[in-house]
């Protein structure tokens, strides 16, 4: 008898300590869905906020474990599971691949069960967001343009009423032009060049509102939209004699004559050969490309301040429902050197640059 009192108590003691220690090592799982690939600068970005968050805030145990997740698209670490997929929305942006990737990426996270789920830029939020509303998994949001209101996922900036929180672009538009015209007090005129993408047309329709208010401390004289290379390259090359300078907000999507995606530097390359006006882009990826200037909206703090809701609301039991969205503060005024070279700029400490890049990537 008494030795069943003892095998019974040494069972009942193993299935406690069994309890505490699952406790103690049960993993965060968090998924991440990047709408764009990994080469794309501006997801390189987001992704460095992401994960400095992740370190900062005990996910990951080491720096070493970030270069494994962006090698990887996943690691484990003491604390979380962490898994990437991408979309490549830039690359494979019609809806047929729009609703393949859709359906993919959703098998992934429902057999991945996720703590959290984390989504940057807008078709990410789009199309997998509204897979996963008013469900018991958080989703944090960055990147979406001009206001997170317009998938149908939150009721208000201030309140977004479901499970999902995170922040969004406002775009720094006015501030990218006051600071070329800064570096060329000459301009009076602009046009904008842009992809015909989610992205492109949200920005541009965004920068024509502004110059609509007056808002603007140069005049718009054309906006243009396209998907094709040989359309964009000709009207970079009209309004080349019509305006002072551009804004180059998106050029991602574009598709050569047999429709096959063109790459960005390709096109970067072709534009800082050809156009000898200055531009401005909305984030200092377009400077590490080659443009001239930016008010950066930056990536990195957009990815950093989604991560961070996400702690806050795993960690400290926020509800995403009333936790407010956030549009990070601007980042830095940068400037490319090569660029300012190419065209013959003087660059002085009284433009207010912030931060240089010597070299033009496309090049």
């Amino acid at each position: 008898m008494k030795t069943i009192r003892f095998l019974l108590f040494l069972v009942i003691g193993f299935c406690l300590i069994s309890t505490v220690f699952g406790e103690k090592v049960k993993k965060t799982r968090i998924f991440i869905v990047d709408s764009y690939h990994r080469e794309y600068l501006w997801s390189q970005d987001t992704n460095e906020g992401v994960c400095n968050a992740i370190l900062e805030f005990g996910y990951m145990d080491n720096k070493n474990q970030i270069k494994e997740l962006v090698k990887n698209d996943y690691v484990e670490t003491s604390k979380a599971i962490v898994k990437k997929s991408w979309m490549d929305t830039k690359r494979k942006s019609n809806k047929d691949e729009m609703v393949k990737s859709t359906a993919r990426i959703v098998k992934e996270i429902k057999t991945f069960n996720p703590d959290a789920l984390l989504l940057g830029d807008d078709n990410a939020v789009n199309y997998i967001g509204n897979q996963f509303i008013n469900t018991k998994i958080p989703i944090f949001i960055w990147g979406v343009d001009n206001t997170p209101l317009k998938y149908g996922l939150v009721d208000s900036i201030e309140k977004p009423g479901h499970n999902v929180t995170g922040t969004y672009q406002t775009g720094y538009y006015t501030e990218s032009l006051e600071f070329l015209k800064k570096i060329v007090p000459g301009i009076k005129t602009f046009a904008v060049l842009s992809d015909d993408s989610e992205t492109g047309r949200a920005k541009m329709k965004k920068i024509q509102q502004l110059a609509d208010e007056g808002k603007l401390p140069v005049k718009l004289v054309e906006a243009v939209a396209t998907n094709s290379y040989s359309k964009w390259k000709t009207k970079a090359i009209e309004l080349q004699k019509k305006v002072d300078a551009f804004f180059i907000v998106n050029h991602n999507t574009i598709k050569d004559a047999s429709g096959n995606p063109v790459d960005q530097l390709e096109i970067g390359a072709w534009y800082l050969r050809n156009i000898k006006k200055p531009e401005c882009g909305p984030e200092k990826q377009f400077v590490i490309e080659g443009m001239l200037c930016s008010a950066d909206d930056s990536g990195f703090k957009q990815g950093y301040t989604a991560a961070k809701l996400m702690y806050e609301v795993l960690e400290k039991g926020k509800d995403p429902a009333t936790l407010p969205f956030r549009a990070p503060e601007r980042g830095v005024l940068v400037v490319s050197r090569q660029r300012a070279q190419m065209l013959g700029i003087k660059l002085t400490e009284k433009m207010g640059i912030e931060e240089y890049i010597d070299k033009c990537l496309a090049l």
